[in-house]
């Protein structure tokens, strides 16, 4: 479960932004949050808004970006896992418009859970190059809380539990030390714990690659097929099956079989619709979201699906009778239908505005205070009032061209 991110001077981002997934105390649909084992209250959803150029999708690229530069190395060395030629190599760039900026190093704090702890992780780093890093944990059984590592320019210290591993005295200064303990320590319980999470417990979606999407969820579970049929059907699409064939190269190929006057069809899925496409690429992660406990993170979740489908996926993560197992879905969106008062609360709408320096602010509605110094109500027209401009969001052109010069 994802319950924070913390970062700065990353690409369009300046100043420090925390992006939260804790529950605030407000009163609306209080039963639509998650309570974790020790009491505390986590949102299983967050949508990001904003107009284009404003920097959401940089939002979820800071979270990509740290998780990458984690896993990456793991793959690497990893002869049977494919997944290295999946990511991309990033260098974590700094703010683009401040010269002073592009000489600070980008700092990120994250804090997440696993079925036995909670971690708190940091990074700092420069480029490539890694200034600080640090693990902390605490532990649901006990509450004790511990340091694990931390590291600076010139020193290395495992502490508590991680404290008789051994590490080699000329650790690269580009490679984190928590992929190190990945490769070195994978057995390690506490190493093995967060690193399961950093690669099972959080998955990105961005619809590049839709090939390699389909063979991911060709390798889902039973449960996950069974659960991905029951959404198809739910949305009236009229396909009652699918399968899968892996032709040369690995080229997979996807069919889905209707039922016409009883009578049995098979298509091939690049031939329906682009949205039915994407569908395929996207609810069986979806699914294995809900069946696992997942955190999905997706850009653009609104593209190329009818309004009513997107409020349909958003409302299976808010039902705590099907989201049992603590799922989280984070996305950024230009869909307004679904921006009001009857999908989500309002520390789960999220807004990011571009300042006069070009640099990215990021804010929840539920801190937004009004001209008055108000908070927005609870029943407010939010799509109304984020059309009107009154959160700051503006998702249109500032400047409209004066058509009237421009054919003059």
């Amino acid at each position: 479960m994802l319950c924070q991110f913390t970062f700065k001077n990353f690409k369009s981002i300046k100043d420090e932004m925390t992006f939260d997934m804790q529950a605030t105390a407000i009163s609306e649909h209080e039963d639509r949050i998650i309570k974790d084992r020790d009491g505390e209250l986590y949102l299983p959803v967050s949508a990001i808004y904003g107009p284009n150029g404003g920097g959401k999708s940089n939002v979820l690229e800071a979270l990509h970006s740290l998780v990458i530069k984690i896993l990456r190395p793991l793959y690497a060395t990893d002869d049977s896992n494919d997944r290295y030629f999946q990511m991309r190599r990033t260098t974590i760039e700094p703010f683009a418009f401040g010269e002073q900026e592009k000489e600070k190093p980008t700092e990120f704090e994250l804090f997440f859970r696993t079925k036995v702890a909670e971690y708190r992780y940091v990074l700092t780093v420069k480029k490539d190059i890694i200034l600080y890093e640090s693990l902390d944990r605490v532990k649901f059984d006990t509450g004790r809380k511990s340091a694990l590592f931390e590291r600076s320019k010139d020193r290395i210290e495992l502490k508590g539990t991680l404290s008789r591993l051994k590490i080699s005295d000329e650790l690269s200064d580009t490679l984190t030390l928590l992929s190190y303990l990945g490769i070195t320590h994978k057995k390690n319980e506490v190493v093995n714990d967060v690193l399961n999470w950093f690669e099972y417990g959080i998955e990105f979606l961005n619809y590049g690659n839709p090939i390699q999407e389909l063979k991911v969820a060709i390798a889902t579970s039973e449960d996950v097929k069974k659960l991905f049929l029951q959404m198809i059907q739910e949305m009236d699409l009229d396909i009652t099956d699918f399968r899968f064939e892996i032709k040369e190269n690995d080229r997979v190929v996807v069919y889905t079989k209707h039922v016409v006057c009883d009578n049995e069809f098979e298509l091939n899925l690049s031939e329906e619709s682009s949205g039915t496409q994407k569908l395929f690429g996207l609810l069986p992660f979806i699914a294995d979201s809900l069946v696992t406990g997942k955190t999905l993170v997706i850009d653009e979740l609104d593209a190329k699906i009818h309004p009513a489908l997107l409020r349909y996926i958003i409302m299976l993560f808010n039902d705590m009778k099907i989201n049992q197992h603590g799922a989280q879905l984070i996305f950024t969106s230009h869909d307004l239908s679904t921006m009001n008062s009857d999908v989500f609360r309002r520390d789960e709408i999220w807004f990011v505005a571009k300042g006069n320096q070009q640099n990215s602010k990021l804010y929840s509605l539920v801190e937004f205070k009004t001209e008055n110094n108000k908070s927005v109500r609870k029943d407010a027209k939010f799509d109304k009032q984020y059309l009107e401009g009154k959160y700051g969001a503006d998702p249109y052109l500032r400047k409209i061209i004066d058509w009237g010069k421009v054919n003059a």
